[in-house]
């Protein structure tokens, strides 16, 4: 069947592909998620022994273990994505994340197989770290490509809607077997079980919506009007090291970015718990609360990226991160009620908002479609370990050796350097090689 162009689809069938192409972003990120928002609760039965914030520490050093398969998982599914489509890339990264949270679901503890449990635990991680190294730059590349020039900073914030909202439904499992379901001895006993068992059959539900996604009219149009040489070159590292400027902009960009949303998604949590004091419940309460506002702002900033430009709204985000990010952390450290951490964390995520809602299109709008999943998936994903993946064990590791402020003036310096970059980079709005794509 000759393939139409993007033009020629409705705007029912466009906004049906990218439903199909973000809810299994959703259900990848939730199961991602859940590790991080339960790992309060199962830290003692893979790693019995010692105060909390050893524990937690622990857990966190195999949270970080996962990022590390992100970039093999980016080189990949990447590589895949580009030579073989972005659907195809798409359900073997959410089959993947399926296993991970099975094995975590079924694991026995400490107490029952010794060493084996937290090995397995590792196991099951790194099997994830590849499918969500994977998901992201597949991902990013299928809502790009679907959008069309006028609104795609629109559509592809939906990425991040989804990605939020998984974290989302993650607290609000953690919520609700806190409050309704089961106590506090239930939950840690056997109840923390329970939301990776749910997000293994929820995995299941996105591989069957995924098998009906249609293909982007941009790999299709590649593929047909491909030479036998471009096609093998399709996806290669090869290929991409011909656009050093683009991989260097993507790290550069993502740097301060990811680590401050891993640490006002993710961390905030631990954090306030661990350093302002808070009850579980009620940090919880305040983490899930200030995400839903979080994922609310995507798709409003996106589409202002369509008006003014990514550039602006980049340079906003590392301004503004680079002035309030010390005067917000050490405020919330010492915050006297649930209120005030919950406007702080707010303005947090306002700021950050800068990034998340159109970082996806703007390394999607770097690349060729030759190389797009692989350009964008795996700098970005080498980052992310680096950075993102090591938000929680770095701040707690400067908390242990007593200088907590020196996180904060971490995740400020990484920020100033990705404002340099968000200066010296172009508007891709104006030079997308999406617009270049045959057609």
């Amino acid at each position: 069947m000759t393939p139409t162009s993007r033009a020629d689809l409705t705007p029912a069938q466009r906004l049906r592909s990218i439903f199909s192409g973000s809810v299994g972003n959703l259900v990848e990120w939730y199961d991602w998620y859940v590790y991080a928002a339960f790992s309060l609760y199962f830290a003692e039965v893979f790693f019995p022994g010692g105060d909390r914030t050893s524990q937690l520490l622990k857990t966190a050093a195999i949270f970080a273990v996962g990022f590390l398969m992100r970039p093999l998982g980016g080189w990949l599914l990447g590589r895949y994505a580009d030579r073989h489509g972005r659907r195809r890339a798409l359900m073997l990264s959410v089959v993947m994340m399926c296993g991970g949270s099975l094995i975590i679901a079924c694991t026995p503890g400490y107490a029952s197989i010794g060493v084996a449990a937290p090995i397995l635990l590792v196991l099951a991680r790194l099997l994830q770290g590849l499918s969500v190294g994977g998901e992201y730059g597949t991902s990013a590349t299928y809502l790009s490509e679907m959008a069309t020039r006028g609104h795609r900073g629109f559509w592809s914030s939906f990425q991040y809607v989804t990605l939020v909202m998984g974290h989302l439904i993650a607290l609000a499992v953690l919520i609700a077997l806190q409050r309704v379901f089961l106590t506090d001895e239930q939950l840690r006993e056997w109840g923390w079980r329970i939301p990776f068992a749910i997000g293994a059959v929820a995995a299941l539900v996105a591989l069957w919506l995924r098998r009906n996604m249609v293909e982007t009219e941009s790999f299709s149009r590649r593929e047909a009007a491909g030479t036998p040489d471009q096609q093998e070159a399709q996806g290669t590292l090869r290929a991409l090291m011909q656009h050093p400027r683009a991989v260097l902009a993507v790290v550069g960009l993502t740097m301060g970015g990811t680590l401050a949303f891993y640490t006002y998604t993710t961390y905030v949590h631990k954090f306030l718990v661990n350093s302002a004091g808070m009850a579980s419940e009620t940090a919880s309460l305040i983490n899930a609360s200030t995400l839903f506002f979080f994922m609310l702002l995507q798709p409003v900033v996106g589409a202002l990226s369509d008006r003014i430009g990514r550039r602006r709204i980049l340079i906003a985000f590392g301004v503004l991160g680079t002035l309030c990010t010390w005067p917000i952390l050490s405020t919330l450290q010492t915050v006297s009620s649930p209120a005030q951490a919950f406007w702080l964390v707010m303005a947090a995520l306002v700021i950050l908002s800068g990034y998340t809602a159109i970082n996806a299109v703007v390394k999607a709008e770097m690349f060729p479609v030759e190389i797009r999943a692989l350009g964008v998936g795996l700098p970005y994903a080498l980052t992310v370990a680096l950075f993102g993946g090591t938000a929680d064990m770095v701040a707690l590791w400067f908390k242990k050796i007593g200088m907590e402020t020196g996180f904060y003036g971490y995740v400020t310096a990484c920020i100033t350097c990705s404002l340099l970059v968000y200066l010296w980079m172009p508007d891709t709005r104006t030079t997308s090689l999406i617009d270049r794509d045959p057609d």
